[in-house]
């Protein structure tokens, strides 16, 4: 997928610095998909009353 650069106020980069070091996670791009996956579990949780995978999930046949 093509990396589409972000355009940032002081406010937006204080809290991605603040998740990633909360996180522990190396760059500002780690913690917005972190972010990201966080909302789209919670928004899927509300919607459905469980949780869902956001990685491939293999199945055992």
């Amino acid at each position: 997928m093509p990396e589409q650069p972000m355009d940032l106020d002081q406010q937006t980069s204080a809290v991605l610095d603040a998740v990633r070091e909360q996180q522990g996670l190396e760059t500002r791009d780690q913690a917005a998909e972190w972010l990201l996956r966080r909302r789209i579990r919670r928004g899927s949780q509300g919607l459905t009353g469980r949780g869902r995978a956001l990685y491939p999930v293999g199945r055992n046949h």
